[in-house]
């Protein structure tokens, strides 16, 4: 190697590599939030302050982000039992002393900091469940199964009784997606759909009210149209209106004169749908597929079992939290408040979800490394 070649400059490509950052998942991820401040900027009725406290929160995501395409992947499986545990202890402690907001107690105030250790356990379930599985055989079997039940459940029912029912849904299926990718047989996954259907009613009676509420108002909205079944109604209403090209940025009804409730978080996607139109829900979707489909991807080229099930989980936790949303914005599933990944308004989802992209990150750059 020549000293021309030693102190030539780095290729963006070369720089990029040596920091560990998968490029396209960045530019992937980066279009995302700049479309979802523009998004903001109108569901807000134009109000710069909000943006620019989004932005801050995308900043301190990124940093996260970059932070944690450093760690290599084995870190992670020596981190994962100490962050499960710390986040436990987190739980509880907003039992004991979270602060509470619209009913729910889920925030908790460390120094000048105020963020929900809930959104931490969506990446310390999954890492927790595939270092459970790195060394075992699969398909899973029946123990491993039940052990993987009492990892999930323990932080599922600690945010279920905050409540934050749509959370807990999340962290549910991010267990579930990593024993599904550790080749859960269907028999098992059988008898997990009759054990699931025969705790439903428990499941029911120990539902608050307007949570019961909010599943009677997804099968009938009409029952309730100017109480719980307010929001779909006028979230279809949005989405309805947008036809195929949308009315334009700034010139969506349901969100400017207030017809629909929490527009910048839960139902920023009919916001957009009204003012974008199908073709530019194609184009988020896209981009959502995108994300999803190169989380896969890098799970697909994971060089061992704890690698494959962590970037295959948080590539499907990824898709959950998308589906969930729209889905119930779009009246297809029940109101549960979950917000649309880099695009509704908040700090610790938005974290969270950045930090994940970092894994994903470490594995595929860490494991091109040690390729060469």
């Amino acid at each position: 190697m020549t000293d021309e070649t030693t102190n030539r400059n780095p290729t963006p490509t070369e720089w990029f590599a040596r920091w560990h950052i998968d490029l396209p998942l960045l530019i992937a991820a980066l279009l995302c939030i700049t479309l979802g401040l523009f998004v903001l900027y109108s569901a807000s009725n134009r109000s710069v302050s909000v943006v620019i406290e989004q932005g801050i929160r995308f900043g301190i995501g990124l940093v996260c982000m970059m932070i944690a395409a450093q760690l290599p992947p084995d870190w992670y499986r020596l981190l994962a039992p100490p962050g499960y545990v710390i986040g436990l202890v987190l739980l509880l402690l907003v039992l004991v002393a979270g602060d509470s907001a619209f009913g729910a107690q889920r925030w908790l105030h460390i120094g000048p900091l105020r963020f929900q250790p809930s959104e931490v356990m969506k990446l310390a379930v999954p890492l927790m469940v595939a270092v459970w599985f790195h060394d075992r055989p699969v398909p899973p079997r029946l123990l491993d199964v039940a052990m993987t039940a009492i990892i999930v459940m323990i932080p599922v029912g600690l945010v279920a009784y905050q409540p934050d029912l749509g959370t807990a849904l999340l962290i549910c299926g991010a267990g579930a997606a990593v024993l599904y990718l550790a080749g859960l047989r269907l028999r098992m996954i059988g008898l997990l759909a009759l054990l699931i259907a025969a705790v439903a009613p428990l499941v029911w009676i120990n539902m608050h009210g307007y949570q019961q509420q909010r599943v009677m108002t997804f099968l009938n909205p009409a029952l309730d149209p100017a109480g719980a079944g307010y929001h779909i109604i006028q979230s279809k209403i949005a989405i309805g209106s947008g036809g195929l090209f949308g009315k334009g940025w700034f010139n969506g009804t349901q969100g400017h004169l207030n017809f629909l409730p929490e527009s910048d978080t839960d139902f920023i996607f009919a916001v957009f749908a009204e003012e974008a139109g199908f073709l530019g829900v194609l184009g988020l979707l896209a981009i959502y597929t995108f994300l999803i489909g190169r989380g896969l991807y890098i799970a697909t080229k994971s060089q061992n079992t704890f690698q494959r099930l962590v970037a295959g989980s948080l590539s499907l936790t990824f898709f959950i939290y998308v589906f969930i949303n729209i889905g119930m914005v779009a009246g297809l599933l029940p109101v549960v408040g979950v917000p649309l990944p880099l695009i509704s308004y908040g700090g610790t989802s938005m974290v969270a979800m950045l930090s994940a992209f970092g894994v994903l990150m470490s594995i595929h750059t860490h494991r091109k490394l040690l390729a060469t």
